[in-house]
This record gives C-alpha cells, structure tokens and sequence, in this order.
C-alpha cells in the first residue's frame, strides 16, 4: 500500500474524531461538530491533505447542499454528518475527486456505518455512565475522571478515527477497481443522481424556510439575475440586502413604529383588563 495515502487517510480520521459533538479538544459542539464536522470545512480540510483544494471544496459545497437541511429529531438522526463529511470526501478525493461521486459515498458511508457506529457508540457509552455514577457515590474521582472522560474519548477515537481511516485506506482500490468495472453508463447514471441530490437539499431547506408562496418570487429573482445577467453571488447578496431592509421599513417593523407601538399600548391599558376579575 501507499504510504502516502496511508498519512492522509490517518489525516482525515483525526479530524473526523475532532469533529465529533463529544470531543472536547474542538470545544464540542462549537469548533467541532458545527465548524470542523461540517462538510464544506472538511473539503477544504480534505482539499489540503491531499493537495488540490479546489476538488476539495467543490466535493465539500456538493455534500454540503445534500445536507444543508438535515436535522435531529428527539436526539435521533437519518444520517451521521461527521462520517458523512470525511468518510465521503476523503474517499472522493482519494479516488476520483469528483464531486458526484462524493454526494453518493458520502450518503452511502453516513447513513450505514456512520449510523451504525454511531449507535454502538451511544448505547457503550451507558456502560461508563453507570460506572461514573458508582465512583460518585464512592467519591472516587479518579473513577470519575477515568469513566466520564478519559475512557468514553478512547471508544469514539476508535469508532470515528478508525472507520474513516480504514475507508479510505482499504476502499480506494475497491472504488477504483468497482468504477473500472462498472459500465460508463452506470457512471454517469451515478453522476447525474449525485448532482440532483444537493438541489434536493436546497429545496428541503426553502421548505423549511418559505412559509408564503409569494416569497418564491425573490428566490426566482435571484435566480434569474444569476443564470441569466451573470451576476456573481456577492453582488445578489448586496442586493438581497437592500431588498430586505426596504421590505423590513415598509412592513412597519423599524424602531419608531416599535415605539409608537408601545406608547400607544400603554395609553390604552385599561382596554385590556378583564373586568370580571375586579
């Protein structure tokens, strides 16, 4: 095997460990899960490690827009973006930097492995809780340490840094060997889908996002201004802005009407009182 490949493969599984929402070295939730987990992040993260950082952040902007809009429900997910980020891309990247094909692998890896080790991880983790609830009661707090930090960072090391190693260690021959088999056809079958996907994603997040039909206009607008008067994305976001502040000042919702609001609703308390209670 490569031993190039095998230091990027290493690479990418630390900083799919340092992604997790459990690791306190990236600050948790803050700096790991919601900046460093994120898939555009790791295709520049990605992008670097293997030396083209184009390819990298084009692969992470596809996954990216595939799950802009997934979200946990009661604490359960459909997929586990961390997994999904590094283990899809930096398998892409390790094999045909396309960004397609990162959308497929990187859905294939999150919603499989990376659910399953997920759970496994959480449902391990009750054993540690127990164990730290026991130190407590003794007052052990080496016990406590031990069984709340130290041995819970070890088992997601090991489920997070070494799954994602072993991908994309192990399974760039496989894909390599399985695209060389599979017919051209299939390949671009594969292409489209995986370039479908983060529109699909896109249009999740407008549902969430639009409640009124109407305000499909300004998504049209912009739309137009880009596909058709080849404007960069900057200038709509300038303009966006204006848009926004001139609605924001017609809809009556500045500082001023706020506060005429409130006089007014002070001047006419008494209206409010429910006068069967006095």
């Amino acid at each position: 095997m490569n031993g190039t490949l095998f230091i990027q493969a290493c690479l990418v599984g630390l900083l799919s460990y340092l992604g997790a929402v459990d690791c306190p070295w990236m600050y948790g939730v803050v700096g790991g899960f919601y900046i460093l987990g994120r898939p555009l992040v790791a295709g520049l993260m990605c992008g670097l490690i293997f030396g083209d950082v184009q390819a990298g952040v084009l692969c992470g902007l596809a996954v990216q827009a595939v799950f802009i809009a997934s979200m946990h429900t009661g604490g359960t997910s459909n997929t586990e973006i961390t997994y999904a980020s590094y283990g899809g891309i930096g398998l892409a990247m390790a094999t045909t930097q396309n960004p397609a094909i990162a959308v497929t692998l990187a859905i294939f890896i999150g919603q499989t492995f990376g659910l399953l080790f997920y759970n496994l991880r959480m449902a391990g983790f009750s054993y540690y809780n127990h164990k730290a609830e026991k130190a407590c009661r003794e007052l052990d707090k080496r016990g406590l340490i031990m069984n709340q930090i130290v041995y819970p960072q070890i088992v997601t090391f090991l489920v997070r840094a070494v799954p994602v190693w072993a991908a994309i260690y192990f399974g760039k021959v496989a894909v390599q060997r399985l695209l060389d088999v599979v017919p051209v056809t299939i390949t671009d079958i594969i292409t489209v889908l995986g370039g479908v996907l983060p529109a699909l994603g896109i249009a999740m997040l407008m549902n969430m996002l639009i409640k009124k039909k109407v305000e499909l206009i300004y998504f049209c607008f912009g739309f137009v201004m880009i596909a058709f008067a080849h404007l960069s994305t900057v200038a709509l976001v300038f303009i966006a802005a204006l848009i926004a502040y001139l609605i924001f000042n017609m809809s009556g919702h500045n500082g001023q009407n706020q506060d005429d609001s409130s006089k007014v609703a002070v001047d006419t308390a008494d209206e409010y009182e429910d006068k069967d209670l006095f």
